[in-house]
């Protein structure tokens, strides 16, 4: 006689996944309860009622309360901008013997392209910062360099993935939906995960990059703009009055609740549902939210919005703060677009391309490390610098300045939110060419960041197709214990 599976239950299931599945009917029973209350949605956090099957996530203490990820799309050059290495000037030309890995393919020599600015200490610490920062410089002694990182592509597209969701494949949910699902809104009347395209345009892969994958829809961010109307078709139509509005919403809820009612697992009509309430309460809170006319004039130069070149980005990160103020959990803000000459990805002129892409980015960011650090904001907020992967130390042309991807070692900052300031970690070797002291990889510095915001990141799991998925992997990681204060 054939011994029977103790595993299997009812021919179907195993006992594990039978109560996972008949449990969790119960909470979804519970929600459905709550959905037709009335002014459930206006008094509920949409956020965390969306996921009745959400764990309490393991809690740690973190001194950050926000992350504002600013995101240089396209790969700055390290070696030209924060990563010093005196003895490659006077090499340029030189063809020498180094393994790469970019866009032109695995390769054991190359044409040396020297560090095309020169760098000076700033701060207590001394560190050296390239001309290309001069505003920057004087922060480095609140600000913790990372020297040593590493990533799974020199391909942009999987690279975007990687550094946003921790995954090379599409479809995971993204750092800023990952803290979010873990801590939840401050402000109901805000998105808890706001994102900042370039004026010219979003990265590749575009909205891949601050997905909720597999969680529910309402942890996916929101883009934001940065002037006019924060979100596109957020006023009311013309002639309709708030109470008006409210009865509309109010009926479709009471629709969309009783459809959902059979498929608690919906979560992209649940998001639905809470989306309607959250736009309605952001009619009245979001353009407030981004108003910077109130600002002094002061803080508007600080951020360089009195100037062309800097307005734009100036803008963004102003904007960043004030959202940070009013309960936005992660902002995520991108220097460069889809084009190759409007982000950092500098293929054929590096020159060019590093100043102009610094030039609009360096007093935007010194000015919101120090608008924060004024306000008492910059010990609760962390903020995060780096672009998908570095660059070579050779060329990859036969002529000009451009230098191709490099993911074998690579430069991100942080400051704030519980960094311990006026540090460097790691090392490049002496052309940059890859990490050879402390190499950390992106998992590394996604537990950073979720250490520093209270998550434990290899407990903070979500439960998806019979695994416990994280952002930090199965196999989990380490927070960089030398950043951390």
């Amino acid at each position: 006689m054939k011994k029977k599976d103790k595993s299997n239950f009812c021919g179907q299931f195993n006992r594990r996944e039978f109560l996972h599945t008949v449990g969790g009917g119960f909470p979804a029973l519970a929600l459905t309860g709550m959905l037709g209350q009335e002014g459930f949605f206006s008094k509920a956090n949409a956020a965390s009622s969306l996921n009745p099957l959400a764990p309490q996530p393991p809690m740690i203490n973190g001194k950050a309360k926000s992350v504002i990820f600013l995101f240089m799309y396209g790969g700055p050059s390290h070696i030209d901008t924060f990563d010093y290495k005196p003895n490659m000037y006077g090499m340029d030309g030189k063809t020498i013997d180094v393994k790469t890995f970019g866009r032109g393919g695995k390769k054991n020599q190359g044409r040396i392209v020297e560090p095309k600015w020169k760098f000076k200490q700033y701060g207590e610490s001394g560190k050296y910062v390239s001309d290309l920062f001069p505003n920057l410089g004087t922060c480095v002694d609140d600000m913790a360099f990372i020297h040593s990182m590493t990533a799974d592509s020199p391909i942009h597209g999987s690279a975007l993935l990687m550094m946003n969701s921790g995954s090379l494949i599409s479809g995971h949910p993204s750092l800023g939906s990952w803290v979010n699902y873990g801590l939840g809104s401050v402000n109901e009347n805000l998105p808890g995960y706001v994102v900042m395209l370039d004026q010219s345009g979003g990265p590749i892969s575009g909205a891949k990059n601050w997905t909720s994958g597999f969680m529910p829809a309402s942890y996916q961010g929101t883009v934001f703009r940065s002037q006019g109307d924060p979100i596109l078709n957020l006023k009311n139509v013309n002639g309709m009055s708030q109470k008006e509005q409210r009865m509309l919403i109010d009926s479709l809820n009471h629709l969309n609740t009783e459809h959902l009612s059979s498929r608690y697992d919906n979560t992209n009509l649940s998001a639905r549902i809470a989306s309607y309430e959250l736009a309605y309460r952001m009619q009245s809170t979001a353009p407030e939210a981004i108003d910077i006319d109130e600002e002094p004039e002061e803080t508007k130069s600080l951020y360089g919005l009195n100037e062309s070149k800097t307005e734009d980005f100036g803008r963004k990160c102003l904007l960043a703060r004030r959202l940070v103020e009013r309960g936005t959990r992660f902002i995520q803000i991108y220097s460069g677009g889809a084009h190759n000459d409007h982000n950092w990805d500098a293929h054929g002129d590096l020159e060019t391309n590093h100043n102009l892409h610094a030039g609009a980015t360096d007093k935007p960011i010194s000015g919101l490390l120090k608008d924060l650090k004024r306000r008492g904001m910059l010990e609760d907020t962390l903020v995060v610098w780096g672009g998908e992967f570095g660059r070579q130390p050779t060329a990859e042309y036969a002529e000009g300045t451009g230098r191709d991807h490099n993911s074998y070692g690579f430069t991100m900052w942080m400051a704030g939110g519980g960094i311990k300031g006026g540090v460097s970690v790691g090392q490049t070797d002496e052309l940059g060419s890859a990490a050879v002291e402390n190499r950390y990889h992106v998992r590394n510095l996604h537990a950073t960041i979720l250490q520093l915001m209270g998550l434990d990141p290899n407990n903070l799991s979500f439960f998806f197709g019979g695994l416990d998925h994280k952002l930090v992997g199965v196999e989990g990681a380490d927070p960089i214990p030398d950043v951390i204060a």
